[in-house]
């Protein structure tokens, strides 16, 4: 999205400007409540899940004992 000069973000396409400023003038909407695009919001959702991902220390030990488990199944 195209930013303006005082920093305001507007759809770039014709059809979406004219929408948005309707929106704005009817007080529909205000520059603030902008939908994120779903790009944005899939990146948020990423950075959380991983924010919320157990820690390098704790993931090989979850590796070592999966190997584990995989070889003792394959000795039998």
């Amino acid at each position: 999205m195209p930013t303006e000069p005082r920093g305001e973000k507007r759809p770039a396409d014709v059809i979406g400007a004219a929408i948005m400023v309707a929106m704005i003038a009817t007080g529909e909407s205000t520059e603030a409540s902008v939908q994120k695009s779903g790009r944005v919001r899939a990146g948020e959702a990423c950075a959380q899940a991983r924010a919320n991902s157990p820690p390098a220390e704790r993931r090989k030990e979850i590796a070592r004992k999966a190997v584990a488990a995989r070889w003792r199944k394959s000795a039998q």
